[in-house]
């Protein structure tokens, strides 16, 4: 495995290892720490029912600092009361001895199977293992190890200029299947050495993960453990970034792209998907209708299986946009696939066979005029195939 511009910030270390936690034959541990100690921040799922990772990390995260991020893959820790809870706690623990922070400082992350018990006895000494091993690992090999259904890893790294130095922004993240909007189904671990305020970082990471993987959906699905956790732990020794600043709005531009980049990356490794797909609204009344309007033609199940046939059957859209629960005038609206306009003023514009070209591409538009407004919003999604179904319908075995 190759690694190309996946430069990991000043101060930043990375370990994996294998522990076996659904099956041999894989890195499924991961650990990525700070030499110092970082501030934090995080997004987190907005499910009811939460993983105990990510109760974990919501309460640690209130005192706005940490050090350690503990990551595995295979195992989602999710519905598993209070011995779940007491896993992610003790793997926490054994990392913070054996680097010798606070064990409060360490986060915790866990993607896999839900509502079933850590094999906590090959979990333990390989995390105890792991810091005997002198190799580091890249951040690529990182972004391997978290991977569930995942074809691929998913790595960024960008530099952006900062007062009078270059700050490096890293990331990795694992998503492919139960990717829904408000979050998506991920995980997603942001590494900096900015000097920034922790309010400002808190609000960067929000804002930012608003514009990306808030704007992502492969099956409407919603998970347990969605989770976007960033250290900034300012090595870089610039003055300390604020909110509003200048250079905090330098700062959430670069973090916006790095995370749009990776919501692509998760969109086009959806499950069994094979053509990325941007649903545009224009013209809406609202950003709020905007948005549905959007999001509900992408979540549609019949849209979806349409692309993946090459049919170019706009009133599947025209239907989907009707159920949203936005008002509007369908005698106006204008769809169009690419620039091939095949709605004009909610009917018929007799370019079916010439817009039926545009489905056989890899990758399309669908724009959506709803000539009410000036607001608009963006949608990525994919087709929906029999690959899906096969995927999902073996997940646990």
């Amino acid at each position: 495995m190759q690694e190309i511009n996946h430069t990991l910030p000043e101060g930043f270390i990375i370990k994996t290892t294998e522990a076996a936690i659904k099956a041999p034959g894989r890195k499924d541990l991961a650990v990525i720490y700070s030499t110092v100690p970082a501030t934090a921040a995080g997004v987190f799922t907005k499910n009811v029912v939460k993983a105990a990772p990510v109760i974990l990390d919501m309460e640690r995260l209130k005192g706005g600092s940490a050090q350690v991020i503990v990551i595995n893959s295979g195992n989602a820790n999710a519905c598993t009361d209070v011995e779940g809870l007491n896993n992610a706690t003790e793997m926490a623990r054994i990392v913070s001895e054996d680097l010798h922070i606070a064990e409060d400082k360490c986060l915790v992350a866990s993607t896999g199977v839900i509502g079933v018990q850590l094999p906590m006895t090959r979990i333990r000494p390989a995390l105890r293992d792991m810091f005997s091993n002198a190799k580091n690992a890249t951040l690529l090999e990182a972004a391997s190890a978290i991977m569930t259904t995942d074809t691929f890893p998913k790595a960024v790294s960008k530099v952006i200029d900062i007062g009078k130095g270059s700050a490096t922004i890293a990331a990795i993240a694992k998503g492919a299947g139960m990717i829904s909007p408000d979050m998506a189904t991920l995980l997603c671990f942001v590494l900096t050495d900015l000097n920034i305020d922790h309010s400002a970082l808190q609000l960067a990471v929000t804002e930012a993960v608003d514009a990306s993987f808030n704007r992502i959906t492969v099956d409407a699905d919603m998970s347990t453990n969605d989770t976007v956790l960033i250290l900034a732990n300012g090595l870089l020794g610039n003055d300390k970034v604020v909110a509003l600043s200048q250079e905090y709005h330098l700062f959430k531009k670069a973090l916006q792209e790095v995370l749009i980049e990776l919501a692509v990356m998760c969109v086009k490794d959806g499950e069994g998907a094979t053509k990325f797909v941007t649903i545009k609204v224009v013209g809406a009344n609202k950003v709020e209708d905007a948005n549905r309007l959007a999001r509900t033609v992408a979540n549609s199940l019949l849209v979806k299986t349409a692309i993946y046939g090459g049919d170019a059957n706009w009133g599947r859209i025209m239907a989907a946009i009707g159920y949203s629960g936005v008002e509007f005038n369908p005698n106006i609206v204008d769809v169009y696939f690419d620039d091939i306009l095949v709605v004009n003023n909610g009917y018929s514009a007799n370019n079916d066979l010439k817009a039926g070209e545009i489905f056989q591409k890899n990758e399309l538009t669908i724009t959506i005029d709803m000539k009410a407004g000036q607001d608009t919003a963006k949608i990525f999604t994919c087709d929906l195939t029999e690959d899906y179904i096969k995927i999902n319908a073996h997940y646990r075995s």
